[in-house]
């Protein structure tokens, strides 16, 4: 790998189309780019049915989950916007998690999680910004073997922090979002080697 850029899986954790989430993600990939190679996808594509064990032993792992864990494996990294719902991660989300976590055969366990980084991020309307979504995101996360950077991002106010080209409107947020993407950046290079 040498002196390449991360490879970083980037995605938000909302279906929505016009998801705030997706707007944040959008944003911190063009701030990123110069120390990033992101792959970014939409979870809505990648649809799977409610994690059932009955389900998984009947039919196995269902083919959306299997090409969303091949992404996971092939990247060093994740780079996650999500919303906050109850004050914790949407359940749509936590559904594609718990799904890439189920092991087949010729996988280690966690085999997409352990030894990866991630950085996290979430945007709201509201003042806190999801900054809760954040403390359960990690906390699951780390369990299942992701180191995540301890610097992270929650834009407050999200119907009102982007331009009409997508950047943020606040300078020092731009700022802290390229920071959070350099870190990453940073983590993934020197665990390499």
């Amino acid at each position: 790998m040498g002196n390449e850029k991360p490879r970083i899986l980037a995605f938000a954790g909302s279906l929505r189309k016009g998801s705030l989430n997706k707007k944040a993600l959008a944003a911190a990939v063009a701030l990123g780019r110069d120390v990033c190679d992101f792959t970014v996808v939409d979870l809505a594509a990648y649809a799977m049915p409610v994690y059932d064990g009955d389900l998984e032993e009947r039919d196995g792992v269902p083919e959306p989950a299997r090409r969303f864990k091949a992404l996971m494996k092939s990247h060093e990294g994740f780079l996650i916007s999500t919303p906050e719902y109850n004050s914790s991660i949407p359940g749509a989300f936590k559904n594609v998690i718990d799904w890439a976590s189920r092991p087949e055969e010729g996988e280690k366990s966690l085999e997409c999680f352990g030894g990866k980084t991630a950085a996290v991020m979430s945007a709201s309307p509201g003042a806190l910004g999801g900054l809760r979504s954040l403390v359960a995101l990690r906390a699951l996360l780390e369990h299942l073997g992701t180191l995540v950077v301890t610097q992270q991002f929650a834009v407050s106010k999200a119907h009102e922090a982007f331009n009409e080209d997508g950047t943020f409107k606040d300078a020092k947020a731009a700022q802290i979002v390229k920071g959070i993407t350099a870190r990453l950046a940073a983590v993934v290079v020197k665990l390499r080697s």
